[in-house]
């Protein structure tokens, strides 16, 4: 397998780590932005859309980071950390969307713009819906270990790479203690990396 990423990609991040926990070999290929490397014809090729993180594994190209971690998830985790069945898979799906809006939108663009890798749109609202995201978050971890099924999924994993970062885009965990001890939680979990 070889995986196409950036050093400040979160959403390159999650599949990192799935594939850590998964403990699955794979080649890095890291991009280069400044130089248009994610732009590049070659590169347009595996993604369209000229974004990271890209998985090819034999023949199968994959791009977008939900789309990584379902495959891995149902090709080489069986049930663990993506079940099958109805409510549970549902109940996953519904935090990968929380992933792919309020925390993205919100953590990672404010965070973006903090540490000055975004220069387009309003901090303040990045921020706003930034904590948003964080209250729902909360609303479930203040009584629940793990996000969706009881134990790990790949909804946490979503989830908690732009989350755990979030303090660097100016939203700390103070308010949130629920989220801070739930980021604790994946950090110690067998086959955690930190970032690049």
């Amino acid at each position: 397998m070889k995986l196409y990423i950036t050093p400040t990609s979160g959403n390159a991040w999650k599949v990192r780590l799935l594939l850590s926990m998964l403990k699955q070999n794979y080649e890095t290929v890291v991009l280069d932005t400044a130089k248009g490397e994610h732009k590049t014809p070659e590169f347009l090729k595996l993604n369209p859309r000229g974004q990271v993180p890209v998985l090819v594994d034999g023949k199968h190209v994959f791009w977008d980071s939900t789309a990584c971690l379902v495959y891995l998830a149902r090709k080489y985790g069986g049930e663990q950390w993506l079940p099958t069945d109805a409510e549970s898979l549902a109940e996953v799906q519904q935090w990968l969307a929380l992933s792919n809006n309020e925390l993205h939108y919100g953590l990672q663009w404010a965070r973006g713009v903090k540490i000055g890798i975004r220069s387009i749109g309003s901090y303040d609202e990045y921020a706003t819906y930034g904590r948003n995201g964080l209250t729902v978050l909360e609303g479930r971890l203040k009584s629940n270990d793990w996000l969706a099924c009881g134990r790990p999924t790949i909804a946490d994993l979503a989830c908690y790479c732009y989350t755990a970062v979030s303090p660097e885009g100016g939203l700390p965990h103070d308010d949130f203690p629920g989220v801070a001890a739930w980021v604790k939680r994946i950090e110690a979990l067998p086959g955690w990396i930190k970032r690049v």
